[in-house]
């Protein structure tokens, strides 16, 4: 094994010196931030259009409730018939027409109102509209029963579940979902590294395989030796660049936030929210202070862990996936002839995701999560969305997380194992597809 080293500092020398690495490991932050504020101006460049709504209204009601605001100007027609109204709203260029006809109830004129456009109207302008409608009907509703706005308003006000740790510490709505979200964020990420890298290795195995390379490489190194040089070169170069990101992501942050005056004190934990102890008056938290909070779990989450456990997964999920991707490369003569092989292999990692969402954000604890946490093929992706939620009380249990390591450890031996007999007879092999058959065959020699 004494050659293994030296493979793995041509296999890693080799990506990392690779300009389009070298360019990608810079650029992808950059491009990354980019992306995100190019779509957050798209956003709210599309979303300030201000859209033109003409009204023909023929009844003795809606007289002022058709108000224009920042998104949505109203033109009231007057004196013109609904034919003519149409007629002006198209040669206008208006977003559309609401026509709200002459009857003798409220009731019957919101039954029988229109609103004509040329396509399909937009969501959020309809529920405007419809809202205008709901808020009139309410009112005489109320007044029919003989309620006031105000009473209605106190007995319709909104009531929010004050809810807390045994230790008396505020709690907030939605915050296990947000840390399933982010936990799916870094599991997606390991999914589309273990492609992407995974990739890499099928087809350098390709490459020389087909320049007949790898006869003269094999002639003084073992195939396992080889497999497993470039499974390790290539995984030391994805780390190399993953650490590259978090350092230069982490100096954008920085520069965001002394361009955008962001105060860091503000989720720093400085302000720390007192506890909800004895004597205390909960109520229900204002928006400022509801944000506070959000803020500090957010800041809470053990991060540095999150990143650690982040490698370790990846590397781990990597060794395993691209173990089966270089077997695969050696089985076949050109990517082409891949496609058959590659389902199999990225079906586990669509399922850890689909199914690690629905299971960790109904029961991060539950049955469906705790098994696919542990399950080698998925553990990867799913366990690392149940990691924000911490470890050990109230989070992943630490025999569960050891397991799954563990697992991982003892799975990928034997996947090496296994992926290095298809390899030793594969890498010879010219000419011919092999079947799933014919691979079987193979893992018997």
């Amino acid at each position: 094994m004494n050659k293994l080293p030296l493979i793995i500092k041509r296999e890693y020398l080799a990506k990392v010196r690779n300009k389009s690495f070298v360019i990608m490991t810079f650029l992808s932050p950059i491009l990354m931030v980019a992306m995100i504020l190019l779509i957050a101006y798209l956003t709210k460049l599309n979303d300030s259009e201000k859209r033109v709504i003409a009204v023909l209204n023929e009844s003795d009601f809606f007289a002022t409730e058709f108000l224009s605001n920042e998104t949505t100007s109203y033109i009231n027609y007057r004196d013109v018939s609904l034919e003519e109204a149409k007629d002006s709203t198209i040669n206008m260029g208006y977003y559309g027409l609401v026509y709200v006809p002459n009857e003798s109830t409220l009731e019957l004129v919101s039954q029988r109102a229109f609103f004509y456009s040329g396509e399909a109207p937009n969501t959020t302008v309809l529920e405007s509209l419809e809202r205008i409608f709901k808020e009139r009907l309410r009112q005489e509703r109320l007044r029919e029963l003989g309620i006031s706005s105000s009473e209605y308003a106190e007995m319709d006000r909104s009531y929010q579940m004050n809810i807390a740790t045994f230790e008396g510490e505020q709690n907030l709505k939605g915050i296990n979902e947000i840390k399933a979200l982010i936990g799916g964020g870094f599991g997606y990420l390991i999914m589309m590294f273990i492609i992407i890298y995974g990739g890499f290795v099928m087809r350098s195995v390709i490459e020389e395989k087909t320049s007949r390379i790898i006869e003269v490489i094999i002639s003084s190194v073992k195939p396992f030796q080889l497999m497993l040089g470039k499974i390790i070169g290539t995984s030391l170069a994805g780390i190399t660049q993953f650490g590259i990101w978090i350092l230069s992501g982490t100096v954008l942050l920085i520069i965001a936030m002394a361009i955008f005056d962001i105060d860091p004190s503000v989720v720093s934990g400085s302000g720390a929210m007192p506890a909800m102890g004895q004597g205390a008056n909960p109520g229900i938290p204002s928006a400022d202070l509801t944000m506070q909070l959000y803020a500090q779990e957010l800041f809470d989450i053990p991060w540095g862990l999150l990143i650690s456990f982040f490698l370790v997964y990846f590397v781990l999920g990597y060794l395993i996936y691209s173990s089966i991707y270089a077997a695969i490369g050696a089985a076949v003569d050109n990517e082409t002839d891949t496609q058959q092989f590659i389902f199999p292999i990225i079906l586990p990692l669509m399922l850890a995701i689909y199914v690690g969402f629905f299971s960790v954000f109904s029961n991060p604890h539950g049955p469906i999560a705790v098994g696919f946490s542990l399950f080698p093929l998925t553990s990867p992706i799913v366990m690392m969305m149940r990691l924000p939620g911490g470890i050990g009380e109230g989070g992943v249990p630490v025999w569960q997380l050891v397991t799954s390591i563990l697992i991982l450890m003892v799975t990928f031996i034997g996947i090496v194992w296994l992926a290095a007999k298809i390899y030793r007879v594969g890498i010879l092999m010219y000419g011919k597809k092999p079947s799933y058959k014919e691979l079987f065959k193979w893992l018997k020699y």
